[in-house]
């Protein structure tokens, strides 16, 4: 037991005096790390200074949708007008969940990117795809620069090496088909995803909507822009059957009214042509135009009963947003924080100052280069 007291890690008197040895050594290199620590905080003011600026814009909203039997006055209307709703339903709730889908496919990624929005910078109006994929449009940004040549600077000789990809060719009736996507469309989808945030509190039923763009006014513009493409996707996923029917009875009862008027008119002009006449042939197309006319009649009439039917349900269908929060123009930045970015390079500028400090005396021995030790004190 006395044995392997003594050999304990937290009795072990090497132990203490070498991490007193560390701390010694940092001590009296405490110049050199204040050095490191101090190129760091200058980078960060720099990058904080040069960062591009960005401001949030967006709204909050929340989906809403009828009941799943349609009832009270609707029905009450119906039953008046002779058409029977019965246990029609409006369908499912769309859940909010699948809200982020429909903004990352590429239909509603294309409609964004070719959304025109006006710049504080530009005159006029410009797409933002060629905001972000033009270089007629592109700003400078330090922090940009810096991370694509150490960071990114691996993908940048990557894309030197490979060259410019040829784009995919399609038939005329595969390209009515199949979605694609030119590598300037694919760079700014890259972007939008960055730039374009929905967040869902299925908590408390609401969606907040987030569009973070240069300045203040463009924010404004494509969070406005999101905000009623969104619901226009969502509303055409939810009443894309009942609409289909609609477009099924609606047809087919403007077909009827069209027979109806020309079978109402060859009657008219069949009576009026024989109003005196009892001959028996006569009297036989007589018959066969009533018989027409009343067949025609009730097909129209029970048509129109039945677009009614269709159009209630659409409207029934149709899901509703309520805009809480709705778009503003926002007054402050939200990026960059520089406070936050100088303290970050600080601290890592003394996390580097300490790393230099411990590591040149290995990095010394290993390579053998004896000059690397003149920068530290022992």
């Amino acid at each position: 037991m006395e044995q392997h007291v003594n050999t304990s890690p937290m009795n072990n008197p090497e132990q203490e005096i070498d991490l007193v040895e560390v701390i010694r050594k940092l001590w009296r290199n405490r110049k050199l790390i204040l050095k490191v620590t101090v190129a760091f905080m200058i980078l960060g003011v720099l990058v904080a200074l040069f960062s591009a600026k960005e401001y949030t814009a967006g709204s909050t909203l929340v989906p809403q949708s009828s009941d799943k039997k349609i009832g009270g006055s609707l029905s009450g209307l119906a039953a008046m007008a002779g058409i029977n709703l019965g246990d029609m339903t409006g369908g499912e709730v769309l859940s909010p969940k699948i809200y982020p889908k429909v903004l990352a496919s590429i239909p509603f990624q294309k409609d964004i990117m070719y959304t025109r929005v006006k710049f504080e910078d530009f005159d006029e109006p410009v797409t933002v795809l060629d905001y972000y994929t033009n270089e007629e449009y592109q700003r400078f940004s330090l922090g940009k620069t810096i991370v694509k040549y150490t960071i990114g600077l691996p993908g940048v000789i990557l894309k030197a090496i490979r060259g410019e990809q040829p784009e995919p060719e399609f038939s005329g009736s595969a390209e009515n088909q199949i979605q694609s996507l030119s590598k300037d469309e694919k760079k700014c989808i890259d972007i939008l995803k960055d730039k374009i945030n929905l967040n869902l509190n299925e908590k408390d039923g609401y969606v907040q909507l987030s569009v973070d763009m240069p300045d203040a006014w463009s924010a404004a513009q494509l969070a406005e822009r999101v905000q009623v493409l969104l619901q226009k996707y969502i509303t055409e996923f939810k009443i894309e059957k009942v609409q289909s029917n609609l477009d099924f009875v609606q047809g087919r009862y403007d077909e009827a009214k069209r027979d109806f008027e020309q079978v109402q008119e060859e009657r008219a002009i069949f009576r009026d042509a024989n109003k005196n006449l009892i001959s028996a042939k006569a009297q036989t197309e007589q018959e066969k135009l009533d018989t027409r006319y009343n067949l025609t009649l009730s097909i129209y009439t029970e048509l129109a009963k039945q677009l009614e039917q269709a159009k209630i349900q659409v409207k029934e269908t149709t899901p509703v947003f309520t805009i809480v929060d709705p778009v503003t123009v926002p007054i402050e930045r939200s990026k960059p924080k520089r406070a936050l970015i100088c303290i970050l390079f600080t601290f890592l500028g003394g996390f580097a100052g300490i790393g230099l400090v411990l590591t040149l005396p290995f990095l010394a021995k290993v390579s053998g280069n004896e000059k690397l030790n003149k920068y530290i004190k022992e």
